[in-house]
């Protein structure tokens, strides 16, 4: 039997509809750097979904290429981006975001989730410190939905988040690289429109979500930076064949295939969690989307990893290790039959 794979959500291709749609208007002369027809349907079909006709849409080919752009673009040279401490743009970008000389200003997380209360309380402290204008100015809040841990904010958490950095003339950003799996998730009660509303800025993540690589920022009217096309020529990034995002977007936003594949994702992971359960694995904190966390014994890791493949997560103790499994929109239900087995 070929190894499995569940160490992330974006080791497949794209959704065969892409590449369907890839085929069909690959000799097609099409306008260049996303002005193409293709790139103007995606956009128009996103406002749609997101209920909004009054936002920006721009399609970037990677995720972290989009939070660098994204934070970098609306915040003041001064200005530094608050995030958990577990957050993605924390740990796991390489710097990518102070590199660009902005600070991400850390705070500790609940379930992968900022607090809201903390939040209020790091920005209160700030402005009442006297020698705050000899700091980095909290300008951004950056969230991810889901976070790393798999965890989901309410809407309750998300309207007061945002509620504070509106109070506070802050900026609110979402990672959505995997939203479609947020907003599929059975234990969820946020709304694409509700994101569209609450945010300031966001992302739908179309790299882990049935793209060969893509994601579409979305932006408030208001707080779109002016030039922006400029602003992601100056970091390399702009594709002379736009028509490469907006295809695939265009495809995703049709018939609403990206919540219909994102939902294969969530139910995977259902099936996925009653099997880790049934075999007696304990998992580190209960996630509601498509990545399962659970603590193998060390001893067991490297006999699992001949047949199986997941992700080291964190370490544990001293025997023990946090391990990640992740369903994706390509999962089967044979997959995990399969995992079974092998467990």
């Amino acid at each position: 039997m070929k190894k499995l794979s569940f160490e992330c959500d974006y080791r497949t291709g794209a959704h065969p509809e892409i590449l369907r749609k890839f085929i069909e208007t690959n000799m097609e002369s099409l306008d260049p750097y996303g002005t193409d027809s293709y790139s103007e349907s995606a956009e128009e079909k996103i406002k749609t979904a997101c209920g909004d006709a009054d936002i920006d849409v721009f399609f970037l080919s990677g995720g972290t290429q989009t939070n660098l752009i994204v934070i970098s673009s609306l915040l003041k040279s001064y200005e530094g981006v608050i995030a958990a401490d577990t957050g993605h743009i924390s740990i796991h970008e390489a710097g990518a975001i102070e590199y660009h000389g902005h600070k991400v200003l850390s705070l500790p997380h609940k379930d992968g989730k900022i607090v809201p209360e903390d939040l209020k309380k790091y920005i209160n402290d700030f402005y009442s410190d006297e020698n705050h204008e000899h700091m980095v100015f909290p300008g951004m809040v950056y969230i991810s939905h889901p976070t790393e841990n798999g965890t989901l904010y309410s809407k309750s958490e998300l309207e007061t988040i945002s509620e504070i950095c509106r109070n506070n003339n802050i900026y609110l950003y979402m990672d959505g690289a995997r939203l479609g799996y947020g907003l599929m998730s059975n234990e969820t009660d946020v709304t694409l429109h509700d994101i569209a509303k609450l945010c300031d800025a966001f992302y739908i993540g179309g790299t882990k979500v049935g793209a060969l690589c893509g994601e579409a920022v979305v932006f408030r009217k208001e707080v779109m930076p002016k030039h922006f096309m400029t602003i992601i020529k100056q970091h390399g990034a702009l594709l002379a064949k736009g028509r490469l995002t907006g295809i695939q977007f265009d495809t995703l936003f049709t018939d609403n295939l990206y919540f219909k594949i994102s939902k294969n994702a969530i139910d995977t992971a259902e099936m996925l969690k009653k099997v880790l359960e049934e075999k007696g694995l304990r998992f580190a904190w209960d996630s509601p989307t498509n990545q399962q966390f659970v603590i193998l014994e060390n001893s067991q890791i490297e006999k699992l990893k001949e047949k199986v493949g997941f992700s080291f997560w964190e370490k544990y103790d001293d025997n023990h290790t946090v391990v990640r499994f992740a369903t994706s929109w390509s999962t089967t239900k044979e997959n995990i039959e399969n995992l079974k087995n092998v467990l």
